[in-house]
């Protein structure tokens, strides 16, 4: 009861200042802008928002923010005026400049009889205006006129695209819109079959709307719009003449992969698609910081091509790091350094040597576990065994080579993995990043095990088969899509992760070869190999609203599934699922929640709770705060599952069950605190549990009071946002 009253005061403080109490005699606070259309209820009114001037939220939701309240704590600058967000003081002259923007607009789509009249509604010094829209009537565009050079080969060229025209155009409502993509469009396959000196500026449309019969001229010119037929010149074909290339004279680097990646040759037609594959292929390689592709019109029908490049720093560091803590005294920490050259062998070949650990520790005592890993890798800008002419896009496959050694030493075993992975990546013409790995092999050995451990394997065939010797042999492949390329990404954005891994089918076409061992697995060197498909997919999108995008909704959700089949009963431990940690359920420390009800495995004295399957949903409130803070407020729901187990009661509590699944979801909610410095983004959360299965059902609901006790509550470190 005193929290629900400290935290009613909390609000009572926050709210007890007017919004408009910083406002002079005469002034008026900005409280809301309303868009009506008043003659087609489907008009989305978000076409004509961003040509108001003045933005109406203040920056919050549901025309909320609380930092307006703070900036009003205090009439003179100061502290508070830092803190907080000033209200928008209503402007009649951008009210004038926004009826102008949102005129223009209206007319750029087509609506050339659009009327926008305000009105202004006044309360207690604060205005809310309104734009009040009249659409009018549109035309349809029925016929096309065309008006072209009739000189080959440019009268055939342009021919054979009018029926593309046709569908595209007639039918339509007449709008500058319109007609401005098609410029675009026409004069890009234009310039892509040869015409070098032709763009969109050559090309115009008149309308002609009388009689109720709209025709429309299109129009391509000799010469560009706002200049005379005295600047007319001849729409020929272009081929390319010269071509070089130059680099930086302290930059070392072996001409051949730049002739390779180079797809504008002496004699073939000039291409404005090829060059820009150039441009991508050259950029793609991130040893220059700047790639120049200049075409230079040497006569009537020959352009000549430069290519210029600029160094860039070749080699660098990265650094991330999570850490997480509860109440109960476990704390974990996950730092991860790489070293990278990107032109190790002066042809753009990668190489990345890094370290990566995970040390989860009790300061009041022993209690430890500690895994690290090294690993290197080189990736060569080429598909190794093919020559780049068998490449014509824009992205060309590297081959990449990786190895790596993992060491985890816990209270109830040692293990040491050793991974091989040859394979793949690129970017295909839709912005899909992709890795194939035809080869992926990791050898894992477990040893020093625990003698209760080692009891508890003895009575439990399902987690013997997880916690053995094995060999992992076969391939995976991952597809990686998003919408912003930016590190700390300012705008909407969205992505699609798609992985998975099938493993061991090859292996079992030589099992006549193989010793079989006292389980009846087949083994090569006495260690099984391991058998199963693994799948996971993620989606998150990121909407960013209020003034100068200054809140955002995020949402993440994510399933994954893996299976063991044929040589083995269970997943390697290595390849199931868990929750909890800087990125996932932040209400737990990461392994300490599920299977299902399951409670925590008393074999494990750090919690150590995986599954087979595993779903989760993540939703994020983020805002501004000031100086370089932002706030976020988040809510996380899933868990983790076994599809294979043992038909008994500890077996039970971890399995799927579609007719519980809803019961046995946690759920968890919390704070969180970022610092954003724009190439990177320190990130503090605490999530405290609402929902944990494991306490049993019907009682998996955790009460308010009893989010800040016990293991209840996780607190997380890490870098970058969690998704």
């Amino acid at each position: 009861m005193k929290r629900v009253l400290l935290l009613a005061s909390l609000c009572a403080l926050l709210l007890s200042c007017s919004t408009t109490r910083v406002l002079k005699e005469g002034q008026y606070k900005l409280e809301d802008n309303v868009i009506t259309v008043t003659d087609d209820d489907q008009f989305n009114t978000n076409e004509i928002r961003n040509y108001i001037r003045q933005n109406d939220i203040g920056g919050g939701v549901l025309n909320f923010n609380p930092f307006v309240y703070v900036y009003n704590w205090s009439k003179r600058d100061g502290l508070f005026h830092k803190l907080g967000t000033a209200p928008i003081i209503y402007d009649e002259g951008a009210v004038g400049t926004s009826l102008n923007n949102i005129g223009n607009h209206l007319r750029y789509l087509g609506y050339y009889s659009a009327k926008v009249d305000t009105a202004t509604v006044r309360y207690n010094k604060k205005i809310t205006v309104h734009y009040i829209v009249s659409l009018g009537e549109r035309y349809t565009i029925d016929e096309i006129a065309f008006e072209v050079p009739q000189y080959e080969p440019f009268a055939s060229d342009f021919n054979a695209d009018t029926s593309v025209v046709a569908s595209l155009l007639r039918g339509n409502f007449l709008s500058e819109q319109l007609l401005e993509g098609e410029t675009v469009r026409s004069s890009t396959r234009l310039r892509n079959i040869g015409y070098y000196s032709l763009n969109k500026n050559n090309y115009s449309f008149e309308a002609d709307t009388l009689g109720g019969h709209t025709v429309l001229k299109y129009r391509v010119k000799e010469f560009e719009r706002g200049q005379n037929e005295n600047n007319s010149l001849p729409l020929n074909k272009f081929t390319i003449g010269k071509v070089s290339i130059s680099l930086p004279q302290d930059l070392s680097f072996r001409k051949s992969v730049l002739q390779g990646l180079n797809t504008v040759k002496p004699g073939d037609v000039y291409s404005e698609s090829t060059v820009a594959t150039t441009y991508s292929r050259l950029s793609a390689l991130k040893v220059f910081s700047g790639v120049a592709v200049e075409m230079i019109q040497a006569d009537a029908n020959t352009v000549d091509c430069n290519i210029n490049l600029s160094r860039s720093p070749v080699q660098g560091f990265k650094i991330n790091l999570e850490g997480s803590s509860n109440s109960s005294g476990l704390m974990g920490i996950s730092p991860q350094i790489s070293f990278f050259h990107k032109n190790i062998f002066h042809g753009g070949e990668w190489l990345n040597l890094g370290f990566n650990g995970d040390f989860q520790f009790k300061l009041d005592d022993d209690t430890k576990a500690t895994e690290y890993g090294i690993n290197a890798g080189i990736s060569f800008p080429r598909f190794l065994g093919l020559p780049y002419k068998y490449f014509r896009r824009s992205s060309v496959p590297r081959t990449e080579l990786n190895l790596a050694f993992n060491h985890q030493n816990r209270p109830e075993y040692t293990r040491n993995l050793v991974s091989v992975n040859y394979g793949y990546s690129g970017i295909t013409k839709h912005n899909v990043s992709y890795q194939l790995y035809p080869l992926r092999v990791n050898f894992v050995k477990l040893f020093g095990l625990d003698a209760a451990f080692s009891k508890t394997l003895a009575s439990n065939p399902y987690m013997r088969y997880s916690y053995q010797d094995h060999l992992d042999a076969g391939l995976g492949m991952m597809l990686y899509y998003n919408s912003s390329t930016e590190i700390v990404p300012k705008g909407n954005y969205h992505f699609h992760r798609f992985s998975m891994d099938v493993s061991g089918n090859v292996l079992g076409l030589f099992k006549k070869f193989m010793t079989v061992n006292a389980d009846g697995s087949y083994c090569i060197g006495g260690s099984p190999y391991a058998q199963y498909i693994r799948g996971e997919y993620s989606f998150g999108h990121t909407w960013r609203f209020g003034r100068k995008d200054m809140q955002a909704i995020s949402t993440r959700i994510l399933a994954g599934a893996g299976y063991a089949y044929g040589n083995s009963s269970a997943l390697p431990f290595e390849k199931q699922f868990y929750a909890g940690g800087a990125s996932s359920m932040r209400g737990w420390q990461a392994r300490a929640l599920g299977p299902g009800y399951s409670p925590q495995d008393d074999a494990f004295i750090i919690p150590s709770q995986t599954g087979d399957l595993k779903l989760e949903m993540n939703l994020e409130y983020r805002f501004k705060m000031f100086w370089k803070l932002e706030g976020a407020v988040f809510a996380d729901f899933g868990n983790v599952w076994n599809l294979q187990y043992q038909n008994t009661p500890e077996g039970l509590l971890g399995a799927f069950k579609m007719d519980d699944f809803i019961n046995s979801i946690a759920a968890d909610w919390g704070p969180g605190l970022r610092v954003n410095l724009e190439f990177i983004l320190l990130r503090v959360d605490f999530g405290m549990q609402v929902l944990e299965p494991s306490r049993g059902k019907g009682q998996h609901f955790v009460s308010p009071r009893e989010w800040l006790k016990g293991s209840n509550n996780a607190f997380h470190f890490g870098i970058g946002y969690p998704f």
